[in-house]
């Protein structure tokens, strides 16, 4: 009998956390239920098979362009020297693609703690590997028309732009090589562990929008943007993880709609970083340009299938790739950095700091949350959000398990939905699950 149950509840638990279904814009779910037996094979194609023309158009591109160069300019003999920066990138792009951290995240602290690279290389070698990868994953995000938080993805963008150049031109020249490396995984680290303390709380409620937006908000999201575009000017990511923490721990923006929200900032922001160091600094070196040249052909396809893949993912798988990867970079920092007693005590203090910090933003969304929940009728939360085109709200929104942990799977099997077939859209009870 056990064993019966077993294989019943398996794969819905793997259903559940590993394909849970994509959260689509209302025009591709419209698109995909009006698909008939009469309509054109092209219309057909593009609709029903949006996920692997959006995997495979950028790649197309990129690789044409990286081929003809290559023959042209002998970039086989690169490989050699630097295959170890191909290897990483395979597993760096797919965590850009499918988490907020972004490829910089995994190259940087890799290239600067693991193979002594100076951080300044690091940084511009994340800033232009990800103007390409994290361009590919973009294009394929917008492609398969997955849900984007749109205020989040205008405001911060042009904060971010700002930070970006006041951090490349004013803050990052005054930080020292240790202080860069353990302050990035530091501030990250704390922020993961807030927001693992958030989602602990069960039955939490999540959107698929910041809800009653107001012009604080806006504010808001133009400061994130700019304390992202400083961090991302020092160690070539950030602005997609200071966007992923103030939508998830403030705005209580869903995991699933905030990831691909902050590859969309990130592909916007590396490129601007990009611009900037090479041709307003000129100060791009040969070394990041190598490394570049062995890495393009992995990242826009490496990128883009991470982002179809996390697309996928329950917003708690998301969370637990953070989780991880922010914990591993802290102890490897303390492992491989050099440490004084005072860059000890630095690092303390900004996990201490940052730790207030994310607590205090989660406070503040918390009671946030509960004055939209006296002032604001649900229903009209819902309304709004259809009228901007957007499901409704996310299945966890409403869900009374939505947090549950792995093992209480079997708890939620009435609220696994299962799609009526590929391409079909269930509402149940002011939810909605889209599987393509």
């Amino acid at each position: 009998m056990a064993t019966v149950k077993m294989s019943r509840t398996c794969p819905l638990w793997c259903s559940k956390y590993f394909w849970e279904g994509q959260a689509l814009d209302k025009r591709q779910t419209i698109a995909l239920a009006h698909l008939g037996p009469d309509t054109p094979w092209y219309k057909r194609l593009v609709v029903r098979h949006r996920r692997l023309l959006g995997l495979l158009l950028p790649a197309a591109f990129f690789h044409m362009v990286w081929w003809a160069l290559a023959v042209r300019y002998n970039l086989w003999q690169l490989f050699p020297d630097r295959y170890f920066i191909s290897i990483t990138m395979i597993f760096g792009s797919m965590i850009a693609g499918m988490t907020s951290e972004g490829g910089g995240a995994v190259a940087f602290p890799v290239m600067t703690l693991a193979f002594k690279i100076a951080p300044s290389v690091a940084r511009d070698f994340s800033l232009m590997i990800q103007s390409c990868g994290m361009t590919a994953a973009a294009f394929t995000i917008f492609f398969m028309r997955v849900q984007l938080e749109w205020y989040s993805v205008i405001f911060c963008s042009a904060g971010g732009a700002f930070g970006m150049v006041i951090g490349l031109e004013f803050i990052d020249p005054i930080l020292s090589a240790p202080q860069k490396k353990m302050g990035f995984v530091c501030v990250w680290f704390s922020f993961a562990f807030a927001l693992f303390l958030l989602n602990r709380y069960h039955k939490r409620k999540t959107f698929s929008k910041i809800p009653d937006f107001k012009i604080w908000k806006s504010g808001a999201l133009l400061l994130t943007g700019f304390f992202g575009g400083v961090f991302s000017a020092i160690a070539g990511s950030g602005l997609d993880i200071c966007s992923f923490s103030i939508l998830t721990l403030l705005f209580r923006v869903s995991e699933k709609v905030a990831t691909p929200t902050s590859v969309i900032l990130m592909a916007g922001n590396t490129m601007i970083g990009f611009f900037w160091r090479q041709l307003m600094m000129t100060t791009v070196s040969q070394d990041a340009w190598d490394y570049l040249a062995v890495c393009v052909p992995i990242v826009v396809i490496g990128a883009p299938l991470g982002s179809v893949l996390s697309s996928h993912f329950h917003r708690l798988v998301l969370a637990s790739l953070v989780y991880v990867l922010d914990a591993a970079a802290l102890i490897s920092a303390f492992i491989i950095v050099p440490l004084s007693p005072a860059l000890i005590g630095l690092s303390v203090g900004i996990i201490v700091f940052g730790f207030v910090f994310f607590y205090l933003i989660t406070l503040a969304g918390q009671k946030l949350l509960r004055g939209m929940n006296e002032d604001i009728n649900p229903d009209k939360i819902d309304n709004a959000i259809d009228d901007d085109n957007r499901v409704n709200v996310l299945d966890d929104t409403n869900t009374n398990d939505e947090n549950e942990s792995p093992g209480d799977h079997q708890d939620h099997e009435a609220g696994t939905k299962d799609c009526i077939s590929e391409g079909a859209t269930l509402i149940q009870n002011t939810t909605s699950c889209t599987r393509v």
